[in-house]
């Protein structure tokens, strides 16, 4: 089994990927959960802040569950910024197979299609640690996936995931059918909102 751990700024399509990947996987015949950053802030870190040290901690939490769901036969789809280098690398060490995602776009196209309105209030000084913007983002030197979704499609980034996945012989190969299951954006903000409502997340 395998960790596949979508890096990347807030908005870059890390959920949107990662949640496709996620039914790709499932259409396949493998066994796969997947573990969105936020989700298990809100449910596993309510006491962490936003310092580098809560950050890798957060960051180290979810590398322990997936090594855990991994041992049990089941792949990881993670979808967490996880912006330092060093944490991430350590979760790599944990994990016997981890494929790392750099899910990339430019902070410019971020701000233009800044739908949660987080850039804005990052610059307007409302939010103060903001990955990218007053937080630092490592960007990794050498990841194993390297999305440029400021000019791909979600299928074509899709579709390179899938591609690096067969060739390491961890998927069966098959048609992708992000077409027919894509999950959007406002899917998304229905998914967070339901969270919300039953006391798991924040709107």
């Amino acid at each position: 089994m395998f960790t596949i751990w979508f890096t990347g700024l807030s908005g870059a399509g890390k959920t949107t990927i990662s949640s496709n990947l996620l039914v790709e996987l499932r259409n396949r015949g493998l066994r796969a959960e997947w573990l969105d950053g936020d989700l298990i802030r809100a449910n596993f870190s309510q006491e962490l802040g936003y310092s580098k040290r809560d950050r890798d901690i957060n960051v180290r939490r979810i590398g322990f569950v997936s090594h855990l769901l991994n041992k049990n036969g089941v792949v990881s789809v993670v979808a967490a910024i996880a912006p330092y280098q060093e944490a991430r690398e350590a979760n790599r060490s944990l994990i016997g197979e981890y494929i790392e995602v750099f899910v990339d776009r430019p902070l410019e196209a971020l701000v233009e299609n800044d739908t949660k309105c987080l850039y804005r209030r990052a610059l307007a000084g409302e939010i103060t640690n903001l990955t990218g913007v007053n937080d630092p983002y490592e960007a990794p030197d050498d990841p194993d996936v390297h999305l440029d979704t400021h000019r791909e499609s979600v299928e074509e980034s899709l579709s390179n995931v899938l591609d690096h996945l067969c060739s390491r012989e961890l998927v069966p190969g098959g048609p992708t059918l992000c077409r027919e299951t894509s999950f959007t954006l406002q899917d998304e903000l229905d998914w967070r909102r339901k969270l919300a409502e039953l006391g798991y997340a924040k709107p």
